[in-house]
């Protein structure tokens, strides 16, 4: 169940490409010597100069300093077609944040947040990227792609979905089956969603559809979206209150002590259903609390990536 208190119209990010360069440059000067260290710079090491190699990636500025030739070994090109899918039901939507900032997220802006930092480091490797979102429609559908006009549609698609607050409920199994059909080419396929009012029969199919994709070679990772406070620990006070449903609209009026033990042990046991299941059919399953996991997407791409 959904909480929603009071109602405000989302601003979005302001210029979420800088927003997004500036966290993936922050996280990747914390990088360093750690396995990613392909990633803070062009070129993984320099090795010797051997007569007759091409001088194409001689290092001309380190030859200034040592007078020694030396080369910038590459890491190797992967051609890397990653695929992002994002929920844009309304539960997403929570909780109701004006204007999104690295500091004040929501389940939809971090997710958008986390998507256009993996374009970012996308980017940085020349890879190419797609995009879908759905709710209780296709929204949205582009191919992979590395052109610089295609990273700036998508971003801008991005942008747009922070903004966007209506009732929308979620058919995911419906449209993973559609997005299945769509990928020609083995791809790395990141989705975002928060897995909220799916029921026994949704969720079964939901993993069907997760299965389709992994048995046409994508690699899956499955970022489940949460607010630990209020969906997770129902840490609200016990003052009487509403509580609606964002998608169905559906209100009932109780207080939190009455309710707070039960509710965390049904939630409790849904989480680990999803994560049992993850493991069963070899699904990267990663919970985020959006407030404290920014870049805990980006370390899991990296470990996906470099496994693809």
């Amino acid at each position: 169940m959904e909480f929603l208190d009071q109602i405000q119209q989302p601003l979005g990010f302001e210029r979420l490409d800088l927003l997004a360069k500036q966290v993936v440059e922050g996280f990747i000067s914390g990088l360093h010597k750690s396995p990613f260290h392909g990633y803070s710079s062009e070129f993984a090491e320099h090795k010797l100069y051997n007569k007759g190699e091409s001088t194409k990636h001689i290092d001309w500025k380190l030859f200034a300093r040592t007078e020694k030739l030396y080369t910038k070994r590459y890491e190797e090109e992967t051609n890397l077609r990653c695929h992002l899918i994002i929920d844009n039901s309304s539960s997403m939507h929570y909780p109701i944040v004006k204007n999104p900032s690295i500091d004040r997220l929501n389940k939809i802006s971090f997710s958008v947040l986390a998507s256009a930092n993996i374009m970012q480091l996308l980017k940085k490797q020349r890879d190419a990227i797609g995009l879908s979102v759905f709710s209780d429609t296709y929204e949205y559908y582009a191919s992979e792609k590395g052109s610089a006009r295609h990273y700036a549609m998508i971003l801008d698609q991005l942008s747009k979905l922070v903004m966007q607050s209506t009732t929308k409920k979620t058919e995911m199994s419906t449209y993973l089956h559609q997005i299945a059909e769509k990928l020609k080419r083995r791809s790395l396929v990141i989705i975002f969603s928060d897995l909220f009012s799916l029921e026994e029969k949704a969720l079964e199919e939901l993993f069907d559809a997760l299965l389709r994709l992994k048995h046409q070679q994508h690699e899956v990772i499955l970022f489940h979206t949460y607010d630990k406070a209020t969906e997770l620990d129902f840490n609200f006070n016990n003052i009487p209150k509403r509580y609606t449903d964002i998608e169905t609209g559906d209100k009932v009026d109780l207080y939190a002590d009455n309710v707070r033990e039960v509710y965390r042990t049904a939630l409790k046991a849904y989480f680990n259903e999803i994560k049992l299941k993850c493991l069963r059919y070899k699904i990267n399953y990663v919970p985020v609390d959006f407030k404290h996991d920014v870049n805990k997407a980006l370390t899991e791409f990296l470990l996906n990536r470099q496994k693809f």
